[in-house]
């Protein structure tokens, strides 16, 4: 297996992992996955830092382990840099469908990917979902 291969697989699996209301409800698993330096750009326009996420994460959509789950599909990565790796995918949420962007980082010497930005873009139902398509 190429370290590009490696390096995607390990953003792919923290991805996963972000994605489970089990992660997502515990504050230390997440701390474990989000880079200090995290900020997201939500579906709602909204930014969000490190410290806004890790306190929100339990309340937003798939935090709820009876709840409406993540439906990811097409998930694919490429090694921008090392240590880089950019995400993008399809989403599914309660019939809300959203393409993905997240980068994952690991620092030098160090050996755990974390997620340092993500973005979630809303697609209204009956557009074209696929990955790449405008």
């Amino acid at each position: 297996m190429s370290q590009d291969t490696t390096a995607v697989n390990a953003a792919i699996t923290g991805e996963l992992r972000l994605l489970d209301p089990a992660v997502r409800l515990s504050r230390s698993a997440a701390e474990a996955l989000l880079d200090p330096e995290f900020v997201e750009v939500g579906a709602s326009g909204r930014r969000w830092t490190y410290e806004e996420m890790l306190a929100a994460l339990p309340d937003l959509d798939g935090g709820d382990v009876n709840g409406p789950r993540f439906e990811p599909a097409g998930m694919t990565g490429v090694v921008l840099a090392p240590g880089l790796v950019h995400l993008t995918y399809e989403c599914v949420i309660d019939g809300a469908r959203s393409l993905r962007s997240s980068l994952w980082r690991r620092p030098e010497g160090e050996s755990s990917w974390r997620m340092y930005y993500h973005q979630g873009t809303p697609v209204r139902d009956g557009r074209d979902m696929a990955v790449g398509n405008a």
